[in-house]
C-alpha cells in the first residue's frame, strides 16, 4: 500500500532541485502542512513564502516573483485556488504569461466530509477556459514526479491538481512520461504502458472500449480495463493527465480503434475532461461517448472512496458502464 501522496512527490522533487537552483520558490496560503511543503520551508527558508489565508495575494505575489526571474510554485487548496483567486490566475498568471505553477492541493472531493465548500469539482472547467493556462491531473506519485521535473524546465503557466490522500501506484518504478502526451495502457496491463508518441496503434489492434481518465480516476480505469479483459472485452486506457493541452492525436487514434469511449473524472459533468473528449471525438472521429463524473448536485459527504463507490466511480462501476453500453 503506497503511503506517499502525490503532493509529497512534488515536494520531494522541489527539495532535490532547489539544492542547485536558487530560483525555485514555494509560496503557500497557510497550507504548508496540507501541501506537504513543510520540509521545503524548513530546509530553504529563503526560498519560501507564507502569505497566510490570502489566496488572491498568494497568486499575485507568485506572479510578481516570477516576473523577477523566479520559478514560483504556488500551493493552496484547489477549492480556494480555483475560485477565490480566479481573477489573479487569469490576469496576473495567464494573461501576463508568468512562470507560475499553481498547485491545487486536496483537489476534487479530497475534503469529503467537509462538504461542497471544500470540494473542487469545477476547477478543470475554470482553469481550462483561461487562455495560456495548462491543466494537469497526474495519476500517481511517479507520474507526479515526472510532471514536476518537466514543469521546472519551462516558463509557462500551469495548474496542477493533486488529491489529499495517497493513491495506489500505477506505474511502479517505470513511468512512460512525455510532457503533454497521454500514457497508453492496453487491457489494464501497466507493464505494456507507453507514452502515446511511442504507441503502435496497429499492433494494439481493435478494442471494444477506450477509457479516458485523469487524476485519481486513472487507477480505477486501469483496474476496470483488467476486469473487462477477463471477460473477453479488449480495451485501452488513456491516462490523460494533460487535460489541457488535450492529447487529441492519441484520443482520435484510440477512438478510431474502439466501439465505445468512456471518460472518467473526479469533476462536474460540465466543462471537464468528458466535455473536452466529447468535443474532440465528435469533430474528428464520431463515436458514442459516455461521461462518468460527479453529479450536478452537492455530493454526499464521506471519505473519498465511499463517495466514489456511491457514484460508481470505481473499477466495477466503470466496467459495468462499458458492458451496458456495448
Amino acid at each position: 500500500m503506497n503511503k506517499i501522496p502525490n503532493r509529497k512527490a512534488i515536494c520531494n522533487v522541489l527539495l532535490e532541485r532547489a539544492q542547485t537552483d536558487r530560483d525555485i520558490v514555494v509560496l503557500c496560503s497557510d497550507s504548508r502542512g496540507s501541501a506537504s511543503m513543510a520540509p521545503f520551508f524548513e530546509r530553504f527558508p529563503d526560498q519560501s513564502v507564507e502569505v497566510g489565508i490570502a489566496e488572491q495575494n498568494l497568486v499575485s505575489l507568485s506572479a510578481g516573483m516570477a516576473k523577477c526571474g523566479k520559478k514560483a510554485f504556488c500551493f493552496s487548496p484547489a477549492s480556494f485556488l480555483s475560485t477565490r483567486s480566479y481573477e489573479q490566475a487569469k490576469v496576473d498568471v495567464a494573461y501576463s504569461n508568468t512562470n507560475v505553477k499553481l498547485v491545487g492541493i486536496s483537489g476534487g472531493i479530497s475534503y469529503g466530509e467537509l462538504g461542497m465548500s471544500h470540494h473542487s469539482a469545477q476547477d478543470i472547467a475554470a482553469m481550462s477556459s483561461i487562455p495560456n493556462m495548462r491543466v494537469y491531473l497526474p495519476s500517481d506519485r511517479f507520474q507526479t514526479a515526472c510532471l514536476t521535473e518537466a514543469l521546472l524546465q519551462d516558463q509557462k503557466p500551469a495548474y496542477i491538481r493533486v488529491g489529499r490522500n495517497p493513491v495506489e501506484n500505477i506505474y511502479q518504478e517505470y513511468c512512460p512520461f512525455e510532457i503533454d502526451q497521454a500514457s497508453v495502457i492496453p487491457n489494464g496491463d501497466v507493464q505494456k504502458a507507453v507514452s502515446s508518441g511511442k504507441a503502435n496503434w496497429q499492433a494494439l489492434g481493435e478494442n471494444d472500449v477506450a477509457i479516458v481518465a485523469c487524476g485519481e480516476m486513472t487507477g480505477p480505469a486501469v483496474s476496470a480495463a483488467a476486469l473487462l479483459w477477463e471477460k473477453g472485452i479488449p480495451s485501452v486506457v488513456l491516462d490523460m493527465y494533460c487535460v489541457k493541452p488535450l492529447d487529441k492525436k492519441a484520443l482520435i487514434q484510440a477512438a478510431g480503434h474502439a466501439k465505445l469511449v468512456i471518460t472518467v473524472e473526479e469533476h462536474s459533468p460540465f466543462g471537464g475532461l468528458g466535455a473536452a473528449v466529447s468535443q474532440a471525438v465528435a469533430s474528428e472521429c464520431p463515436k458514442k461517448v459516455i461521461n462518468l463524473a460527479l453529479p450536478d448536485t452537492p455530493v454526499i459527504t464521506g471519505k473519498s472512496q465511499a463517495v466514489f463507490d456511491y457514484y460508481g466511480l470505481n473499477s466495477v462501476g466503470i466496467a459495468k458502464t462499458a458492458m451496458e453500453n456495448l
